[in-house]
């Protein structure tokens, strides 16, 4: 545990905040490379504060990966977020949980182990912008299973929901708010004619299922537009995002959804971000991936937890065709808090499995 705390109590003294994700190719990653003695190091520079270091000791068939990135913190934090604070049985501090807790354990297993081993740490995952994963699975790279860090209560999580981002842009025709046209002229009008379609197409998904999870997660983000009360607002622009199974087809969702609108009335359809479920691929891809993934964490024996709703980039690897899941010390419920915390005991477990998979 002492280990532990130290290598924590370093890596949340730096600020790898995303954004403005101002990181750099030393400070954490000269941490990481001083204290992973024996294993060859590459660190990568993907632009604009992306940046990953990939380390290798033996011949491994599987890679673990870490994101050292964190949310921003804000005036709620009762205490500098950078300095880390043991209080009973948490350890507190920006990125304690998500998930610089899983990267000290990882350091203290390398340490305690001399077999094969590899992980890959990045810095750009809270930006929806996976520089560092793309990067690393275009490479000719040979692993065959991924395990992914974030926060789980160290369990193996097989499955969760992909994620869509999408921007609408409405088009209508200024006038006058008093005329007999402002009903269907008005693009704001069209933005949220288009919200009530959306929703019932949603209600309609509830029944779905897979793994676990049921329904389609939707919001509406951000609607503006219009110019005041008695003019007919001749745009409108819409952000939303869908959040859904993997036994969803993308696609023909993304077609629904653009078919909520009536097409003389919608000037753009964009999709702005995508990440696959987990696992990736259509229905039975996807059924025959998770069960992929079950027998991996069974074999390491580790226990098998719900799947969820939030995105991980475990689906990236999914996608490029390696068995992976999620695992990690921590809760997700602190993720991103003020005064964000891990419970001691799950990095104690964390550390110990990984090094227990390492040594055999």
């Amino acid at each position: 545990m002492d280990g532990l705390l130290r290598h924590l109590e370093a890596l949340v003294a730096f600020d790898t905040r995303n954004p403005p994700r101002l990181i750099g190719t030393g400070g954490i990653f000269d941490y990481l490379r001083a204290h992973l003695p024996g294993f060859r190091i590459e660190v990568s520079d993907h632009g604009e504060g992306a940046v990953s270091l990939f380390a290798v000791r033996g011949n491994p068939g599987r890679v673990f990966n870490v994101h050292l990135d964190t949310v921003p913190s804000s005036e709620a934090w009762s205490a500098d977020p950078h300095v880390l604070r043991v209080d009973g049985d948490r350890a507190i501090g920006l990125g304690a949980c998500d998930i610089k807790g899983a990267a000290a354990g990882l350091l203290v297993a390398a340490n305690a182990t001399e077999g094969d081993a590899a992980f890959l740490f990045s810095s750009d995952e809270e930006a929806n912008d996976p520089r560092c994963i793309a990067a690393f699975l275009a490479r000719e790279h040979g692993f065959a299973e991924a395990i992914i860090a974030e926060p789980t209560r160290c369990e193996a999580v097989l499955a969760h929901r992909g994620i869509s981002s999408v921007l609408l842009r409405f088009k209508g025709e200024a006038g006058h708010a008093s005329g007999a046209n402002a009903l269907a002229a008005n693009a704001l009008h069209h933005a949220m004619r288009w919200g009530g379609h959306a929703l019932d197409l949603v209600e309609a998904e509830a029944n779905a299922r897979f793994g676990g999870l049921t329904g389609l997660r939707f919001n509406i983000g951000k609607v503006e537009g219009g110019i005041k009360a008695n003019v007919i607002a001749p745009s409108a622009e819409l952000r939303f995002g869908f959040r859904p199974l993997p036994s969803h087809d993308l696609q023909q969702l993304h077609a629904r959804f653009r078919g909520c609108a009536a097409p003389a009335a919608l000037a753009h359809y964009e999709e702005t971000f995508r990440g696959p479920s987990l696992p990736a691929g259509d229905t039975a891809t996807a059924e025959e991936r998770r069960l992929a993934a079950r027998d991996l964490a069974d074999g390491l024996g580790l226990p098998i937890g719900n799947a969820v709703d939030f995105w991980t980039e475990a689906s990236l690897f999914s996608q490029a065709g390696l068995t992976a899941f999620v695992y990690g010390p921590g809760d997700i419920a602190q993720a991103h808090t003020a005064d964000e915390w891990v419970a001691l005991e799950q990095l104690q477990r964390y550390a110990d499995a990984v090094t227990r998979i390492l040594g055999t």
